[in-house]
This record gives structure tokens, C-alpha cells and sequence, in this order.
């Protein structure tokens, strides 16, 4: 314990410490490694120096209880959309095939499987949903134009 240096904050940081983790970052190939011993923790990463510093008091196990019931919350809402249709995927609904088109369904149309409800747009690519059921049109559940989320319930057949 003799390669202790002192820091201007009164904290000592063993230096053979930090070269022995630089040593072990380098031949595992790790971008970063942490140790922490009491109130001290010591962080190497690759490019960024070496890091010391206290813990810091953060209720960290209370956020992610609240995050956990909001998605919860959410999925209740969904499964309000018996025989809905979801989204395989994020983008932009669209309900016409090009702007100033009629819309592909409107609510009371009758649809077949196969037929198309709606486009998503995902990155530049057009991708036409199709009904996984024959039925009839009971609600639109989004807007032209509107954002979209993956598994979110867009039209609802029966």
C-alpha cells in the first residue's frame, strides 16, 4: 500500500490498484471496469482516463418500481380491444395509400383475410398491414399520420 496518493479531496487512491485494472481492461478487451470498496468506487474505462468517486445517495431501487406498474397500466387499456388488430411493428400509420387517396377500410366495411387495413411506415418502407381475420369494421383505433408502437391495437374486426 505504499503507491497511495493523495488527491486534492482528501480521498487516497491506491495507483497499482488502478494500473492492475488498466492491465486487466486491456488483456480482456473490456471498454470499462469498476471496483468499489466502502464509500469509494474507482472506474477505468478505455479513452476516458480513470474516474474516482463517492457513492451517491440516489433511490435507485425506487424508480424502477414505479416504471414496472406503468407498463402494466398500459397493457390494461389494450386488451380493452377484443379482436383488435396490432402492429408488427413502430412507424406512422397511414390510412389511405397516398395522400388524397380514400382511406383502405372505414368503419361498417366488411374485410377479408388478406385484405389491407392500413400502411406503416418504418424507416422509408411502406409496409401494408393486412387483416388476420374476416369481419366486419368495428373501430379505427389511430389517426393518419399518427406515431405507432409495436403490439399497439390499431383496428379493431369482429
Amino acid at each position: 500500500m505504499s503507491a497511495k496518493k493523495e488527491t486534492g479531496e482528501g480521498m487516497n487512491v491506491d495507483i497499482k490498484l488502478v494500473r492492475d485494472l488498466a492491465a486487466i481492461l486491456e488483456k480482456a478487451g473490456l471498454s470499462e471496469i469498476e471496483v468499489e470498496d466502502g464509500d469509494r468506487k474507482i472506474k477505468v474505462a478505455r479513452g476516458g482516463g480513470t474516474i474516482v468517486s463517492a457513492p451517491v445517495s440516489m433511490p435507485a431501487p425506487a424508480a424502477p418500481a414505479p416504471a414496472a406498474a406503468a407498463p402494466a397500466a398500459e397493457a390494461a387499456p389494450a386488451d380493452d380491444h377484443a379482436g383488435a388488430q396490432k402492429s408488427p411493428m413502430v412507424g406512422t400509420a397511414y390510412l389511405a395509400p397516398e395522400p388524397g387517396a380514400a382511406n383502405f377500410i372505414s368503419v361498417g366495411d366488411k374485410v377479408a383475410v388478406g385484405d389491407t387495413l392500413l400502411i406503416v411506415e418504418a424507416m422509408k418502407v411502406m409496409n401494408p398491414i393486412t387483416s388476420d381475420t374476416a369481419g366486419t369494421v368495428k373501430s379505427i383505433l389511430v389517426e393518419n399520420g399518427q406515431p405507432i408502437e409495436f403490439d399497439q391495437p390499431l383496428v379493431v374486426i369482429a
